[in-house]
């Protein structure tokens, strides 16, 4: 890993390879935003970084740059070369960067060079140039790309469908939320940026493939608490629509097994004996958050039901009763919602249709769109 590395400035080959990549930004930073692949390893952590803020605000580069040598040094020192040095020799083939290529990346570089003998490279721009590219990646996708959007009834199994194209993409998979007052999983949601990040690089190495046109699901502004990049939101709502059909029974069965079977299960292997009493948590609280929208007494018959099939599942492991709750909500609740999106987005749909006849369609569409 000797010799003279340059720096990285082509950020398309950079994403499509999936490069490891060191985060030399404090946490604070990378908690705000990163990409798939990068660790943080920073040379400066929260505090010291604010300390040497604070010092270039009140006395200059010069003397920031001295109190900055002055906090990382010694054994602070060593173990962040350290840090450094095992995941370059981990990942050979890697970089590194911090917020604009600029003062934190070169030092990072040189003393990882000077200390560890490994001249790693990094990416010129940094990170913000990083994040501009895939921005740009979502708006050139949007202006060039065929776009079709799915919707249908809650439960008919968008997701589902989604999965067996290979020309979709996933926004609730890349938020890690199902979308609806329920969709919250175990495992916790991205940030906005990283989100948005996942869904450029997703769209990146689609259209590095071949793909020209892409199948998401008919989704608000929010996924969760992940934001839908607004011009591809604004382009969703203008663009031709596919509906997915299916009966009440083949729906509730669906939820039943997404929401109750597959997530306690979920919770269960996350949290040991505590997952049956998170899980019911879960889902009593998220109904809770449609009090207002069901009205007093028609939020306490569910309530009522969902506790008694809660009450079952955690005594005999049964899930029978959760049928009932979920089938009230359906017809009560989500089904007059859809009924009117549906009607408000007539105009759009080009195709209706179960599972089955619907993947069919998709694929034939991409298919006649690439010839």
């Amino acid at each position: 890993m000797s010799g003279d590395a340059v720096d990285i400035a082509n950020y398309r080959e950079l994403f499509l390879s999936g490069r490891p990549m060191i985060d030399a930004r404090a946490p604070v930073e990378f908690i705000r935003g990163s990409f798939p692949g990068a660790v943080n390893l920073p040379l400066m952590n929260d505090s010291e970084r604010q300390q040497v803020g604070l010092c270039y605000k009140q006395q200059g580069q010069q003397a920031a740059i001295a109190l900055g040598h002055q906090l990382v040094s010694g054994s602070v020192k060593s173990e962040r070369i350290q840090a450094w040095a095992d995941f370059a020799r981990a990942n050979p083939d890697g970089c590194l960067y911090c917020f604009r290529g600029g003062l934190r990346s070169q030092i990072t570089r040189q003393w990882l060079k000077n200390e560890a003998g490994i001249d790693y490279p990094r990416v010129a721009g940094g990170y913000k140039a990083m994040r501009t590219f895939l921005l740009e990646t979502i708006d050139d996708t949007i202006a060039q790309c065929d776009l079709v959007v799915l919707g249908g009834m809650t439960g008919t199994g968008k997701t589902d469908v989604l999965l067996q194209l290979n020309h979709a993409l996933d926004l609730e998979g890349h938020a890690n939320h199902r979308g609806s007052s329920f969709g919250k999983r175990v495992t916790d949601q991205p940030s906005t940026i990283d989100f948005e990040n996942r869904l450029a690089i997703d769209m990146l190495k689609k259209r590095a493939g071949g793909i020209a046109q892409f199948v998401l699901e008919d989704e608000s502004r929010l996924v969760g608490r992940c934001a839908l990049p607004l011009p591809l939101y604004q382009t969703m709502q203008e663009r031709p629509m596919i509906w997915l059909e299916d009966s009440l029974a083949g729906r509730v069965e669906r939820i039943l097994r997404d929401y109750v079977i597959d997530l306690s299960t979920e919770y269960i292997a996350a949290y040991g004996e505590q997952g049956g009493d998170l899980f019911a948590e879960h889902l009593l609280t998220s109904l809770s958050k449609l009090h207002k929208r069901l009205g007093g007494d028609r939020h306490q018959r569910l309530m009522a039901d969902m506790q008694a099939a809660l009450t079952e599942q955690a005594r005999s492991g049964e899930v029978d009763l959760h049928r009932v709750w979920i089938s009230r909500l359906l017809l009560e609740y989500y089904d007059p919602i859809y009924d009117y999106q549906r009607e408000s987005k007539a105009s759009r749909i080009e195709f209706c249709g179960e599972q089955e006849a619907v993947v069919a369609y998709l694929k034939e569409r991409s298919r006649e769109r690439s010839k």
